[in-house]
């Protein structure tokens, strides 16, 4: 009898250490939580903050090495803040940083879009549906500069999303580009200077509601579309352009990528990493019609504008506007995208272009073909996790509201500059609304409305410039997922038409501070682009067909 109870006492003695050891650790647990909450490195919301970005990106620069520098950005973000100690620097890095950002359902519902988009353009390839339409295209299109229009006129027509216009833009038009001899450079260009520029003055976009949405006590979306016509990066970028297509103007490293690919080389360097892809999408079947790339396209496009509905609760009652600027863009994407990729495997086997086996073997092959980009972006998110976690944004705010008041006229000049460099620093464009705007706001509010809808504006231009030109910007790494060009290859090309658009914006904003008015700043604007062409051509910047 008295072992049994001795047995029945040793039951509960797991039970009983657990709550000896859970009255000791809790305690513990509670004071590391709270040391946790209250830690605020040394460095904080100094311009110290800024470095870990800076130097990432000018050694992807130099070094023409993207994952590399990217790393040792986010090293020295872990050592700033951890104040330049070995332990608390690995797990700010890899728990703070690597796993935090992978484990937010934002970004992992962009990275199951992204790879079901990867998924579908294989099949697609697959099907034949884009050889089919290369094949049409090469009928009806019938010199470079008919494949660099079209392409920018199909990334105008996708105005909902930046992302889904990148890959779908890029899957689209790569082998009619790729037929008439525009470089992997060119079309990386023309797919980003035609995603957030265009995204940014279409009233019905995923930015659209991300911009409505940090205008508090105001009416967003309102203010969105009166503060079109000042958004002049976005609309002097598509000026720039169509009127360097139609002059035939190229220059910077631009100029000799485009030279090499007139002769076959489309690439330039001899980083390919998206070769083997090539070598896939031509094995390809050659019994798909237009319809099997046309078709998938569109039902992403309804299912992704239904998606987003659906997370902004249209279908509880709420009006499409609401619904829209209400949206969760993550979600949105990732559902309509899903039930795109069903419809189309069943779209494919009734056709009997692709049996159900062909389009489960595309998965692993659209997830490979989309790794580059998802590492890219998983280390750019930690980068900016890195940057935030050392208050780069409450320094840039601080620098800003300080000034506000003294240079009223200059303003929208420079709180366009101080957009550009923050989303260059950080490589997000919605981040720096979420700084910035409200700023705006509680400084103009209720006194001068037309000066508040000019800064806003000027936020919204100078982040997507500052987003046109980062090499950690998600929106610059989907652009060269989607063209299949070298990621060092984009930035470095694109980087002096950014630059010649944002300069070109800035005067123009200056000139909008005094005018007071869009009529005037934008036409005057448009005329200096189209001089500075001019004066590019002149001196050299003119390729011959």
């Amino acid at each position: 009898m008295m072992k049994k109870t001795n047995l029945r006492c040793l039951k509960w003695l797991p039970a009983a250490g657990a709550g000896i050891l859970l009255s000791v650790c809790c305690p513990m647990l509670a004071f590391a939580a709270e040391e946790a909450e209250t830690y605020t490195p040394d460095l904080y919301a100094s311009c110290w903050a800024l470095l870990p970005p800076v130097v990432a990106i000018l050694l992807a620069l130099i070094t023409k090495e993207v994952y590399s520098s990217l790393f040792v950005g986010i090293l020295i973000g872990g050592v700033f803040y951890s104040g330049f100690t070995f332990e608390k620097t690995v797990t700010h890095i890899f728990q703070d940083g690597i796993i935090s950002v992978l484990a937010d359902k934002y970004n992992v519902g962009i990275l199951v879009f992204l790879v079901i988009l990867g998924i579908m353009v294989c099949m697609m390839n697959q099907a034949g549906g884009s050889a089919a339409f290369g094949r049409w295209a090469s009928e009806h299109i019938k010199s470079r500069v008919g494949a660099q229009l079209a392409t920018i006129l199909l990334g105008v027509l996708i105005f909902i999303d930046d992302y889904f216009n990148c890959l779908t833009v890029g899957s689209v038009m790569r082998p009619v580009t790729d037929k008439h001899n525009v470089s992997r450079a060119k079309l990386s260009y023309l797919i980003d200077a035609t995603a957030a520029p265009v995204c940014i003055i279409a009233p019905i976009s995923s930015w659209a509601a991300a911009v409505t949405g940090f205008v508090e006590g105001e009416d967003g979306l309102s203010i969105f579309i009166r503060a079109i016509p000042y958004n002049f990066y976005a609309l002097l970028t598509i000026v720039m352009m169509v009127g360097m297509l139609l002059t035939k103007v190229e220059f910077g490293p631009m100029k000799r990528h485009e030279q090499n690919a007139k002769g076959g080389d489309l690439y330039t360097t001899p980083d390919r990493p998206y070769a083997n892809a090539k070598e896939r999408d031509e094995i390809v079947k050659t019994n798909g019609g237009v319809i099997d790339l046309i078709f998938p396209i569109l039902v992403l496009i309804v299912g992704c504008v239904i998606g987003m509905l659906y997370t902004g609760e249209f279908f509880s009652g709420k009006s499409f506007v609401t619904a829209f600027s209400n949206s969760d863009a993550s979600v949105g994407l990732m559902l309509g995208s899903f039930f795109a990729f069903i419809i189309t495997v069943v779209f494919y086997a009734a056709r009997r272009v692709l049996n159900f086996k062909d389009s489960m073997a595309c998965i692993p092959e659209g997830f490979k073909a989309m790794v580059p980009a998802i590492l890219i972006l998983t280390l750019a998110w930690t980068l900016k996790s890195m940057t935030d976690s050392l208050g780069a944004a409450q320094f840039v705010a601080a620098v800003m509201a300080s000034s506000a008041e003294k240079l009223v006229r200059f303003l929208p000049a420079i709180i366009f500059l101080v957009g550009c460099f923050l989303a260059f620093a950080t490589g997000t464009s919605w981040g720096t609304f979420g700084i910035l705007i409200p700023i705006v706001v509680a400084v103009f509010s209720g006194s001068d409305e037309n000066m508040m809808i000019m800064s806003i504006s000027a936020c919204m231009a100078g982040a997507v410039c500052g987003d046109h030109c980062s090499p950690i910007s998600d929106t610059t790494i989907m652009a060269s997922a989607g063209a299949q060009c070298n990621h060092v290859n984009h930035v470095s090309t694109q980087l002096p038409y950014a630059v010649t658009a944002a300069a070109v914006s800035f005067v123009t904003y200056i000139l909008a501070g005094f005018v007071q008015t869009a009529w005037i700043a934008l036409p005057a604007g448009i005329v200096l682009m189209l001089a500075v062409l001019f004066v590019i051509k002149m001196m050299g910047g003119q390729t011959k067909e």
